[in-house]
């Protein structure tokens, strides 16, 4: 999912030229000509996830925009461009809230490592912000991922219901995201801030669920050495969450049935009851009504938990969330493994739509968070996710019998990562094979003829530098490229054509 760029300047010229730069790089871009059409458009809600912003313009200048901007609340990265460069302007810029600045006319290269590093630190940034609002127990449902029908009747049927005190029941496969669902209600609620209390109830002992929720006193069984609150006392003024509800057992499912009703709990060895003000939402992957027929759950308890029932749906059943969720995991599991992997390519994506996924988003995330941890180029290739998309990995390179592979946008050793390569669409794979099909060594031309033309490609046509790297003279590298028939590769990067005097 290419990220945008909001270029805010009064020059349409200059406007051009940045876009030129940035499109290049696999960016989109959108413009505006003064700081009240950046103000509009942002206010619009269009994509906007960077702002380049000039600090002199015509009306609003550049300073009062981005002013006004963060007093509105829009925390985008800012990058402001001037063409003084005056140190009190920088200052008072980088006072108000931008995240850097170039002066003008500024390399390209210059404007691109100012852009990655502004998309590293918004994820990081986004990170920060989720896992604050996680711990506070502040998550709404605008924090959730998904704009198709079905998320959407979730939302909506979510915030009604959060804000009363009415049970919820959140029904769907494993995977799907109940939890998610449970917090953005409490999180929407009147007891946002309070205690959320999650509980597994498949994942307790039998012998033990009853202490867990309503807690015990001391000495009241064996090994009861000390007091225990319990999962009710624990979540008492906010939300407990019972997670697979219908794996309680009956005995089990009376006192919370009188816990509902009466709003108190009886501790295991406990002489009087405990008076709790808890919100319970409750959530299964099973059909608790074939449950109560079968008499495995109880039918009073059933009512009474199924008061406000949510659908959680699958996520075949929403396959158009499925970029917005992987670009979320993405942006999550950079941060957390010190990976700087931009998205997926349009082809990976087309895998990702395309899979039924019977593990839903659970199986998702994890497949995204194994392919951040083996990838090396910039994108994620299909290669990345074998299981789903059936490619296998490219075979290592330079092994004793098999031809050896250079794929751009790999970093090599003590060569960084260009901003092309780091923002640029998926690399294509060139061969430079050091041995034929039979295991012989191929001729030095051959191999000359390949390595320049990996050489164009990683360096997008820059002439200069391909000579510099190849450490060959330009002219040489010109002839070179003539004997080869490669023109047709620097023709395709767009940047520079073979002329008589740089050919002689």
């Amino acid at each position: 999912m290419a990220k945008t760029v909001l270029v805010v300047d009064d020059d349409p010229t200059q406007r051009r030229l940045i876009q030129a730069v940035l499109e290049r790089e696999g960016l989109a871009v959108a413009h505006a000509e003064n700081g009240d059409a950046a103000i509009a458009h942002l206010a619009s809600g269009a994509a906007t996830d960077i702002i380049l912003l000039d600090m002199v313009m015509p009306g609003m200048s550049g300073q009062d925009t981005l002013v006004e901007m963060r007093a509105r609340g829009f925390s985008q990265p800012v990058i402001v461009v001037t063409a003084t460069g005056g140190v009190d302007t920088i200052v008072q810029a980088m006072q108000a809230g931008a995240m850097d600045f170039f002066i003008k006319p500024a390399a390209p290269e210059r404007i691109m490592v100012s852009i990655a590093n502004a998309l590293s630190m918004g994820a990081l940034k986004g990170e920060v912000d989720r896992l604050k609002k996680h711990a506070s127990g502040r998550t709404g449902f605008g924090d959730l991922i998904g704009a198709s029908p079905a998320m959407v009747m979730v939302k909506r049927l979510g915030e009604r219901a959060a804000r009363s005190a009415i049970p919820i029941l959140i029904t769907g496969e494993s995977g799907v995201g109940k939890e998610v669902i449970a917090r953005a209600v409490h999180g929407s609620s009147e007891r946002a801030g309070k205690p959320f209390v999650a509980v597994n109830c498949g994942a307790i002992p039998e012998n033990l669920v009853e202490s867990i929720l309503f807690g015990h006193e001391k000495g009241s069984f064996t090994g009861a050495h000390e007091k225990h609150l319990g999962k009710f006392q624990e979540a008492n003024g906010g939300t407990l969450f019972l997670d697979e509800v219908g794996e309680l057992p009956l005995d089990v499912q009376v006192k919370l049935l009188r816990a509902l009703q009466e709003s108190e709990i009886d501790p295991v060895g406990g002489k009087r009851p405990i008076k709790v003000d808890v919100r319970i939402v409750s959530a299964t992957n099973r059909d608790l009504s074939l449950a109560v027929k079968e008499g495995r759950f109880r039918e009073d308890l059933y009512y009474r938990l199924n008061v406000f029932p949510i659908e959680a749906p699958a996520l075949r059943e929403r396959k158009e969330d499925v970029p917005a969720l992987v670009d979320a995991f993405v942006r999550r599991f950079n941060v957390e493994e010190g990976k700087s992997v931009v998205g997926a390519t349009s082809e990976t994506m087309a895998y990702l739509s395309a899979f039924d996924w019977p593990g839903n988003v659970r199986q998702l995330e994890n497949a995204v968070y194994r392919a951040i941890v083996l990838a090396d180029a910039p994108y994620l290739q299909p290669h990345d996710f074998p299981a789903i998309s059936g490619v296998a990995p490219p075979a290592p390179a330079f092994e004793a019998a098999t031809p050896a592979f250079v794929t751009p946008g790999l970093a090599s050793p003590g060569l960084p990562p260009t901003a092309a390569q780091l923002m640029a669409g998926a690399p294509q794979t060139v061969p430079v094979r050091i041995l034929d099909e039979r295991g012989h060594l191929r001729t030095l031309e051959e191999i000359e003829r390949d390595l320049i033309q990996l050489a164009i490609e990683i360096y997008a046509g820059h002439m200069s530098e391909v000579a510099r790297r190849l450490g060959i003279g330009r002219s040489t590298l010109y002839r070179k490229v003539r004997e080869q028939g490669l023109e047709d590769v620097i023709r395709g990067t767009g940047d520079e054509t073979i002329d008589e005097a740089d050919a002689a």
